[in-house]
């Protein structure tokens, strides 16, 4: 039987919009956010902040997840070509405005 290691999800307070809000999510997908705001000179508040404001459904947590794989994705796919590309539902994999 394989050893599988536990995914630690971290509730992180935000301010989002000037009101105080709760993210949860695992270290990875905090790394990568702070990774995608930092290259973009954007804050952490603001970026969550865009994407809460874009979200059509799921709850903030799941919409960040979403961006940031599909972020991901698409940078692969601008490096490697015919890649799978990003899932429209999760569009905005661009930093929103």
């Amino acid at each position: 039987m394989g050893f599988m290691k536990k995914s630690l999800v971290i509730k992180r307070s935000i301010v989002v919009a000037g009101h105080k809000t709760s993210v949860s999510l695992e270290d990875d997908f905090w790394d990568a956010l702070k990774e995608i705001a930092r290259v973009n000179r954007v804050t952490l508040s603001d970026l969550v902040g865009s994407l809460d404001e874009k979200r059509q459904h799921g709850n903030l947590s799941s919409s960040v997840r979403l961006f940031v794989l599909n972020h991901y994705r698409r940078r692969d796919e601008a490096e490697h070509p015919g890649a799978r590309p990003a899932h429209r539902e999760t569009e905005p994999g661009q930093i929103p405005d």
